[in-house]
């Protein structure tokens, strides 16, 4: 015996490729299909639209087949109501729970549509009266209601306006060839869309940009008002907090680029002293920290939130120390982000495209090729990247956005 399910995609089918991976996903999951109807659209800008049964051996491989197919903007033609299980424990999903992707989702209850709050991948769907949110496994307690299979969820897929199919040079999503003033530019106008509609830009950094010497670049940028929150370690605040009180980052001079006798203490002497303090606000407060990137956010009242790893010194006083108590800071800090920017992270891109909505615009900048694919490759299909030193690029884009930035 099996079982089926028609389903339907729309979209650019043929020029994106997204049939073929649909498919591919069928017989991945040791199921079947049969395509009952195509409708290929006859311009370039015209949709195409397929209805496709899909059969698998039982019911459970079949609901996993359809939440995977959903990822690719797949739903069921009939989706019918959501069906839901309470929590038995804390801490655990039920048995076939709707494992959630960071695209808009909806879901049916009473005949109605209700818009999922605050998509979010690798999470459960709670049912909360008429509210719908996502949910991480980590907080999800005994008696919740959580939304199991694939039954009345829909996903809504971006569309993705650029042109397909035609030869070209750099058109890839990541590329080290392309112009840089044109890159800057298009983050540069993000960033302006964003604050324009009243939204929030979110930073997310790693050390590399003091050991760049872009700090003078960053705090411009704070000072502008183009940054509102900080995701980071303990590494950026504390050579960032080193190089505002001694000068150095990770012990090498930044203004002349070499080593200091005696340089390899002042990170830690510098972690020392914004713990005897309590805080990085109580040390700008009293006047011991006077500069740099912490500084300029703590004056201007701007966000932060660090979240250490079992490499950290010190760590600073700011830092959460539990994981799980980071992410959940992290993400209360998303209410009303409009654009994200990853500068010199691979560990906290990741982190964070884990918890964005698909539909917050992303670009991640790092020297390494490897660090803004990862994005894209862990689900963050929004992402894109910029392969190009750090410190040069913050340079360009504080150039770009605040006005007599040389002078600065």
């Amino acid at each position: 015996m099996t079982v089926s399910e028609n389903v339907e995609i729309t979209g650019h089918l043929m020029d994106s490729g997204i049939l073929s991976r649909v498919l591919d996903d069928i017989r991945e999951y040791g199921a079947d299909w049969v395509i009952d109807h195509i409708d290929v659209g006859h311009e370039a800008a015209d949709m195409s639209t397929a209805t496709i049964t899909v059969t698998a051996d039982d019911d459970e491989d079949l609901q996993r087949l359809l939440m995977r197919l959903q990822t690719r903007g797949v739903n069921m033609v009939d989706p019918g109501e959501a069906e839901y299980a309470e929590a038995e424990m804390d801490g655990v999903f039920p048995d076939g729970f709707y494992s959630t992707t960071n695209l808009p989702t909806r879901v049916r209850l009473g005949g109605r549509w209700i818009e999922v709050e605050n998509p979010e991948m690798d999470c459960g769907l709670i049912v909360d009266g008429t509210r719908v949110y996502t949910l991480p496994m980590a907080d999800v307690q005994a008696g919740m209601n959580v939304v199991c299979g694939a039954s009345g969820v829909k996903v809504t897929t971006p569309v993705d306006d650029r042109p397909e199919g035609g030869f070209g040079f750099m058109e890839s999503d990541v590329s080290s060839e392309k112009p840089q003033a044109v890159l800057v530019r298009q983050v540069a106008d993000g960033m302006r869309e964003a604050k324009t509609a009243g939204k929030k830009v979110l930073w997310v950094g790693g050390p590399g940009v003091v050991h760049t010497g872009a700090a003078p670049a960053m705090m411009a940028l704070v000072h502008a008002g183009f940054v509102d929150i900080l995701f980071a370690g303990n590494a950026l605040a504390t050579h960032d907090i080193e190089s505002a009180l001694y000068g150095t980052s990770l012990g090498v001079d930044l203004a002349m680029g070499r080593g200091v006798e005696h340089g390899h203490e002042h990170h830690i002497r510098a972690l020392n002293t914004i713990r005897k303090e309590g805080s990085i606000r109580a040390a700008v407060e009293n006047g011991v920290l006077t500069g740099g990137i912490m500084h300029a956010l703590v004056t201007h009242d701007k966000e932060f939130v660090l979240v250490g790893s079992v490499r950290d010194d010190g760590p600073l006083p700011d830092v959460y120390t539990d994981v799980i108590d980071g992410q959940r800071a992290m993400r209360r800090a998303l209410s009303d982000v409009g654009f994200c920017l990853m500068v010199a992270t691979m560990l906290h891109s990741v982190a964070t495209g884990n918890i964005l909505p698909a539909s917050i615009p992303l670009v991640c900048v790092d020297i390494n090729p490897a660090t803004v694919t990862k994005l894209a490759d862990r689900g963050s299909s929004q992402a894109r990247g910029i392969v190009t030193d750090v410190g040069l690029f913050l340079e360009q884009l504080a150039v770009e956005l605040v006005p007599d930035y040389r002078r600065v």
